[in-house]
């Protein structure tokens, strides 16, 4: 493994910077702390900083020689709305929210790149380092993206990172192709008639309809999607009538839930065939439904050029212990919309072993410090490679 010793020499700089960042947890466009260290770390490096983008976003720019070439780089921000139940020195000193998906390491990691390359300058080209709001839900690249993110700071590629429990914290993860799944949200609201609940014949009842609807949901992913095309549709929210007056049947219920997909033609389907699902299920029961599907992330697909040039760094840092296979996952992230301006590829970092069950949104996660010099060093090395001199 290759990190360069400036990198080492910063470590202990990164770790009081991570840990730092992790106590004091801010949700997304509210990252008026964060991105305010983020800006004066840069500044203080020589890096031109521009702020306001997204709200809290923070660009900063680094050009060296005269290379024509630009890439981004990108880190999120954000924090949950989750309190932080493990014991720790660093832990969250903000009731009800947590780093409990390492956006405090990914932050650290982009600025350690930062101020290496700024220092050493062994490129030429121009590098952006996105540091993103709100990836956690509320679409805090996308605002980037339409505030002119890609107009004000054009890029002929862009990269994301983030960790991964259970690969080793010298281990990375580099595949083309599909890497997060579309999330999107849907709606139903079922209106019948309400009535007594020893008289369901005076009325119609809409929770048995729901009943039905949400039983026969995974009838779209087992019987109308390809069976090898990966999705999933999830019921998460249920609201009927009053827990005090079970003797009432309600006028409505109210579902709501996700739905995740690969590609472009299963998401269509999905937001088609819940819909279906929806209004002959309320035919069916002699009652009214409203359906709305909300299209929040598209997915993650990393470019097939991008991703042999991450893959060459990766190769350089991580030496045998760089994956070129690993399944795509389920969840989502707002990198999509930065991948759908300039070609992109997004890698999985090593966290170590998901220690108490410590996974991605566990009360109990914690970005590992350790893998730290192994992201700067790709950061690095992914930039001195793409932007030559």
């Amino acid at each position: 493994m290759t990190i360069p010793a400036g990198i080492i020499d910063d470590l202990p700089f990164l770790t009081s910077l991570r840990r730092d960042l992790h106590a004091h947890p801010e949700l997304g466009f509210e990252e008026e702390r964060t991105s305010g260290i983020v800006a004066k770390l840069l500044e203080e490096a020589g890096v031109k900083v521009h702020r306001g983008l997204g709200m809290t976003g923070v660009v900063g720019t680094l050009q060296v020689g005269n290379g024509t070439r630009a890439i981004g780089l990108r880190a999120d921000m954000d924090a949950l709305a989750m309190p932080e139940m493990a014991d720790r020195p660093y832990k969250s000193t903000v009731p009800g929210k947590m780093h409990a998906c390492g956006h405090d390491g990914h932050t650290a990691m982009l600025l350690g790149a930062a101020r290496y390359l700024a220092e050493t300058k062994g490129f030429s080209g121009t590098v952006h380092f996105i540091f993103q709001p709100a990836e956690e839900g509320r679409g805090g690249a996308k605002h980037m993206v339409e505030e002119g993110l890609f107009d004000l700071f054009p890029c002929d590629a862009v990269y994301g990172l983030h960790n991964m429990p259970g690969l080793d914290t010298d281990e990375i993860a580099v595949v083309e192709g599909p890497q997060l799944a579309s999330s999107d949200s849907w709606r139903v609201i079922f209106r019948g008639t309400g009535t007594h609940g020893a008289k369901p014949h005076l009325g119609r009842d809409p929770i048995t309809a729901a009943g039905t609807f949400i039983a026969s949901l995974q009838t779209i992913v087992g019987r109308v999607v390809d069976p090898l095309q990966p999705a999933v549709v999830s019921a998460c929210s249920l609201q009927a009538g009053d827990p005090k007056a079970l003797n009432v049947i309600p006028d409505i219920v109210e579902i709501g839930g996700t739905a995740r997909a690969y590609s472009p033609e299963v998401r269509d389907q999905l937001e088609e065939e819940i819909g279906r699902l929806a209004q002959g299920t309320a035919q069916m029961f002699g009652i009214a439904a409203d359906y709305q599907f909300e299209r929040r992330i598209p997915p993650v697909f990393n470019d097939a050029d991008a991703t042999a040039r991450a893959l060459g760094a990766a190769g350089e840092v991580f030496g045998a212990k760089v994956r070129t296979s690993f399944p795509p996952s389920t969840a989502g992230d707002d990198f999509a919309f930065f991948g759908q301006n300039a070609p992109g590829c997004y890698v999985w970092l090593g966290n170590g072993p998901a220690v108490d069950g410590a996974l991605h949104h566990n009360t109990a996660y914690d970005f590992n410090d350790g893998a730290l010099g192994y992201g700067v060093a790709y950061w690095v090395r992914l930039v001195e490679r793409e932007l030559a001199a």
